[in-house]
C-alpha cells in the first residue's frame, strides 16, 4: 500500500497531529497528489521549498478556487503548476506562520481537493499527549493521522524527547525519567485523551509510527501496533520512515 492510500489521504480533509514527523509526513502526502492544499490550525514552520507557493490569505476558500479554475496546461501543451498549493492567514515570524481557525478549514474540505492539515504542535519534539485546547480540528475531518516516533521506545519520559511530558504521564503512570515501554507509545496513540482526542465521529483515526529505519525498530513498531490494536478500533497501524523515497515500511 503506497502512503496515500495507507493514509486515505486522496480526498477530503486529512489532518495530523502528534509528535515525531507532522511536518514531513504533510510534504510526503502534498508532493505525492496530483493537487493538495497544505494548511494548518496551529503554528506551521515555514513550507515553502515543498509547495508551488504558500499564499497569505484571509479568503483561503476564494484563492482555492481561483486556483482550480486554473487551466491544467498552458498553451503549449506544459504544466502550468500551482500545486500543491499552501495557504495561511499570517506570517508570524520568519520561521514560521499561523494558522486558521478550524471552521475556516471546514470551508476549504468542501472544496474538490485533499487538504492536509497541521493540527497541533509538539515543539520538534518525537512523542506527545496533548493539552486541553488540543488539537484544534475541523469537525469535517475526514481522516485524523496520530503519530509518534518509535525511537523514543526504550528512552527516559524527558522533556528532550516528549512534548507535554505530565499529560503523557497521566495517561501511562510513567514518572518522569522512567522508561519509555512499547505498551506507554501504544497507550496514549489509542486513548481518547491522546491520539482519539476529539476526533469526529465520522472520521477515520490511523495512528502512524515514524521513524522505523531499521529492523529492531520495525520490531517495536510491529509490539507498539498490536499493543493498539487491543486499545482502539482502528482500521490499521501505519510503519514508515517518512524521509525514505517509499515511506512506508508496512501497514498492520
Amino acid at each position: 500500500m503506497d502512503l496515500v492510500a495507507a493514509l486515505n489521504a486522496d480526498a477530503g480533509t486529512t489532518c495530523v497531529v502528534g509528535a515525531g514527523g507532522k511536518k514531513t509526513t504533510l510534504e510526503a502526502l502534498a508532493t505525492r497528489l496530483d493537487r493538495a492544499i497544505v494548511t494548518a490550525t496551529v503554528r506551521i514552520p515555514i513550507f515553502d521549498e515543498w509547495v508551488d507557493g504558500v499564499v497569505v490569505t484571509d479568503e483561503p476558500v476564494d484563492i482555492a478556487r481561483e486556483r482550480l479554475a486554473a487551466p491544467a496546461t498552458r498553451p503549449d501543451g506544459t504544466a502550468a503548476g500551482g500545486w500543491p498549493l499552501g495557504l495561511v492567514p499570517e506570517r508570524e515570524r520568519e520561521d514560521r506562520y499561523r494558522g486558521y481557525e478550524p471552521d475556516v478549514v471546514d470551508a476549504l474540505g468542501e472544496l474538490d481537493v485533499p487538504v492536509l492539515v497541521k493540527a497541533d504542535g509538539a515543539r520538534m519534539r518525537r512523542f506527545k499527549a496533548p493539552d486541553k485546547w488540543e488539537p484544534r480540528l475541523p469537525r469535517t475531518a475526514d481522516t485524523v493521522v496520530s503519530i509518534a516516533s518509535v525511537h523514543v521506545v526504550g528512552e527516559p519520559l524527558s522533556e528532550s524527547l516528549v512534548h507535554r511530558v505530565d499529560e503523557v504521564s497521566k495517561l501511562t503512570g510513567l514518572e518522569p525519567g522512567e522508561t519509555i515501554g512499547a505498551a506507554d507509545v501504544a497507550e496514549v496513540l489509542a486513548s481518547d485523551r491522546g491520539g482519539l482526542k476529539d476526533v469526529p465521529r465520522d472520521a477515520t483515526p490511523i495512528p502512524l509510527l515514524n521513524m522505523v529505519d531499521d529492523a529492531d525498530l520495525e520490531a517495536t513498531a510491529r509490539e507498539v501496533a498490536g499493543e493498539i490494536h487491543e486499545r482502539a478500533d482502528v482500521p490499521r497501524v501505519v510503519l514508515a520512515e517518512m524521509r525514505a523515497d517509499d515511506p512506508v515500511v508496512d501497514v498492520v
